[in-house]
């Protein structure tokens, strides 16, 4: 090859590599960087789309629509069946479809459930329900308690059909339930506990650290949806 020949080929070498990158830097800038990860530590477990990696024990069903879970029939239970949760918060947020309407979140149930009634007896229920005097229940089963073994703290739960936000704190014996931001139930395991009033209330005495978490569903006039549950571990100093 000629010496002139070689200087036009380095040329043009030179140029394609300077075209080269400049369109990579210009491919670059057009791509978005990636999402970010959740800095906040929460770990959806319903995504809005599908119930993948919760099962139905019991009559009834849940189905998914426009991003949140509604119910069909019960008495029933819609649980996580992938782990076990211990010293960790649970964000559960929900609507009644009624001004009032009756439902609940299970949280240290000891074993997987086979019907739906076994976390009612022995896992605890962090009730919704507004208004249980309608069925001549007591403040012991008002929304954020544990199901007629608390009293609230306060009764921040918004009718229907309101979104309400419920974050339970699962820290070892101790179990704090918050409703919008306000504190309902501080609970440590050996307090307390008033003897059972209705023979569907749960036995007393302890539960495990860690356990299942469920939703109920109540029946057909009690429908209660949800478009959030997000769990994240509780950090310790």
């Amino acid at each position: 090859m000629k010496k002139n020949s070689v200087q036009k080929h380095l040329c043009l070498t030179f140029l394609l590599v300077l075209i080269g990158v400049s369109s990579h830097a210009i491919a670059q800038d057009t791509i978005p960087p990636p999402p970010k990860l959740d800095e906040t530590g929460w770990r959806q477990l319903f995504d809005g789309k599908d119930l993948k990696g919760w099962k139905m024990v019991g009559p009834g069903s849940r189905y998914v629509e426009n991003g949140v879970t509604g119910s069909h029939g019960g008495m029933g239970l819609l649980y996580w069946t992938k782990e076990k949760f211990s010293n960790c918060k649970i964000r559960i947020v929900y609507r009644m479809q009624k001004s009032n309407s009756n439902s609940g979140v299970f949280i240290r149930i000891p074993i997987p459930p086979r019907e739906p009634w076994m976390p009612v007896f022995y896992g605890y229920e962090v009730q919704i329900d507004n208004h249980p005097e309608t069925s001549n229940e007591d403040e012991y089963h008002v929304t954020g308690t544990l199901y007629s073994l608390t009293k609230p703290h306060a009764k921040p739960g918004k009718p229907g059909p309101q979104w309400n936000v419920m974050e339970i704190t699962l820290d070892g014996l101790r179990t704090i339930v918050k409703v919008n931001g306000e504190l309902v139930t501080d609970y440590t395991e050996g307090q307390p506990t008033p003897e059972r009033k209705f023979d569907f209330e749960p036995y007393r005495g302890p539960r495990p650290l860690a356990g299942y978490i469920g939703l109920q569903n109540h029946g057909d006039d009690d429908v209660v949806f949800f478009k959030e549950v997000a769990v994240k571990p509780l950090n310790k100093k």
